[in-house]
């Protein structure tokens, strides 16, 4: 049975915009034996008690591959999991002929509000400004959906004020803050990127998989604040979003272990600006109906 999350008492709708399922049976090329605890499948009952200790209300449901068939795995899970709220799935972006028909599917399901391609897993870091994918974005402005991005080499981070020149109209959402090199400490350049791409109204971004880019030995409130904090100053809350980025994160310590560090995180924060990051910005940006 789905447990309320604690946070709705409070009136805050709490809002995991980031979680990924998968079964192995059905093949991820990027996904083998060196990811060691992560190389099996993951279902809903692995996560469910995690999301209600932690007082997640809904989620959002994040390709983690770029096929149509993993975009039916998270429908079925979404019919069966109450708690899911939203999905952003795949549509092959750079074909004229094959795009259309995916998004009259796309349509059909008001679930399906947004779109990802694993970009970072090209071999061209300029992929995404392509003009086969540049036609490909701008159905999807058209079509009213919003485009995950996955930053995570500065050269991907270089690309996002291009995108949301070129598409006003279309929100882009930079997935886990464009992975920061937190494990090496590095802070200047890719503050300076985010800076950047956070002047475009339409860019959006999600504090998750900040735990996996910290690594063992910096993966602390301490270490990992000054990311979200940064990122705080220049999106502010409005254009923030939690996500826990499960089950990637079993890599670091955890669902648990980073709900924990978040909230830790955004402690000096109003109760308003903390609903925005924990649920509210998640539910505009992604057009989530109401908690079911």
């Amino acid at each position: 049975m789905r447990t309320r999350g604690r946070a709705m008492i409070d009136g805050t709708r709490v809002v995991d915009a980031h979680q990924h399922f998968w079964d192995l049976d059905a093949g991820y090329d990027w996904l083998g034996p060196e990811y060691g605890p992560i190389n099996r499948s993951f279902g809903v009952d692995d996560v469910e008690p995690l999301a209600a200790a932690a007082g997640v209300d809904d989620v959002v449901l994040v390709q983690a591959d770029d096929t149509l068939a993993d975009t039916e795995a998270m429908i079925a899970i979404a019919d069966a999991w109450p708690r899911v709220a939203g999905i952003v799935g795949w549509a092959p972006l750079a074909d004229d002929v094959a795009l259309p028909p995916v998004l009259d599917w796309f349509a059909g399901d008001s679930r399906l509000v947004g779109v990802r391609h694993l970009m970072h897993t090209e071999a061209d870091p300029d992929w995404v400004v392509h003009a086969d994918v540049g036609r490909g974005l701008g159905a999807l402005e058209e079509a009213g959906l919003s485009f995950d991005l996955v930053p995570v080499l500065p050269r991907h981070l270089e690309h996002v004020p291009t995108l949301a020149e070129r598409y006003p109209e279309l929100t882009l959402v930079i997935d886990h803050l464009a992975k920061p090199p937190i494990a090496d400490g590095e802070f200047t350049v890719w503050s300076e990127l985010i800076a950047v791409a956070a002047k475009y109204p339409n860019v959006s971004a999600k504090i998750s998989g900040l735990d996996t880019a910290a690594g063992p030995d910096r993966y602390t409130a301490a270490e990992i604040g000054p990311y979200v904090e940064h990122a705080l100053a220049h999106f502010g809350p409005s254009r923030l979003m939690f996500g826990s980025d499960w089950p990637v994160n079993v890599l670091a310590e955890g669902y648990a272990a980073w709900w924990s560090t978040v909230n830790e995180i955004l402690a000096g924060l109003s109760a308003d600006e903390r609903g925005l990051v924990l649920g509210g910005t998640a539910t505009a940006i992604y057009k989530l109906g109401a908690s079911s």
